[in-house]
């Protein structure tokens, strides 16, 4: 079995305005002034505990703080202020139809994920949904990959393609021995993806260069 897995933020979905939303607000809970919108969109995708350390100084113990003020914003306003992006449920589609299977592997925590998934209703192409744990235990890009394939059975890291937007995107798919394409129409620069094997520049193109990677009949 063949199987192409999907980063959420900016591959998936674009989470620009809910993720800088939810960031300012913790931030000032702290009494800082967030810097404009743009220089946030760095927190799209890593560890929020680890970009609250890089960017902000925060202690350990602040970093954790700052998530659960992030996640007062996020649960009931910010996670639903982000859209799909044009071509990836056709992409889905396509995928699906050649007989590949669809995962999801995002570090945002699962029970997120999920209901992101459900309320754009592309949790219907997904054979398998990892994401992150709420208490950080689970926050590896490399781990949550895995634990993607370890549940989708007949699927290896050989006959499987990770797709994202941000360089551990690609460095964790690699390290597993995935094939990768680096999601141009995201938040991550050329230069960042240059290692991927493929770099697509919509969300329809994904599909189309990791059912090329993964050698399908017709294409």
């Amino acid at each position: 079995m063949k199987a192409v897995l999907f980063d959420l933020d900016g591959t998936v979905t674009d989470p620009g305005v809910g993720i800088t939303n939810s960031v300012m607000y913790a931030v000032r809970k702290f009494g800082i002034e967030p810097p404009p919108r743009e220089k946030l969109y760095c927190f799209i995708g890593p560890p929020l505990r680890e970009s609250f350390s890089k960017y902000f100084g925060l202690s350990s113990a602040d970093a954790e703080k700052a998530v659960e003020y992030y996640r007062e914003y996020y649960r009931p306003t910010g996670i639903f202020e982000c859209s799909l992006y044009d071509g990836i449920i056709n992409a889905f589609e396509m995928i699906k139809r050649e007989g590949v299977a669809v995962a999801l592997a995002t570090a945002k925590p699962e029970i997120f994920a999920k209901r992101i998934a459900e309320r754009f209703c592309f949790d219907k192409y997904l054979t398998f949904l990892s994401g992150a744990a709420l208490d950080g235990s689970r926050d590896d890009k490399a781990d949550i990959i895995a634990r993607a394939l370890e549940n989708m059975p007949g699927v290896t890291a050989e006959n499987a393609v990770m797709v994202g937007d941000r360089s551990y995107d690609v460095e964790s798919g690699k390290k597993l021995g995935l094939h990768t394409v680096g999601a141009l129409y995201g938040y991550g620069s050329a230069k960042e993806l240059s290692s991927a094997d493929a770099l697509a520049k919509t969300a329809y193109e994904t599909a189309e260069l990791a059912l090329k990677l993964l050698k399908t009949d017709d294409l």
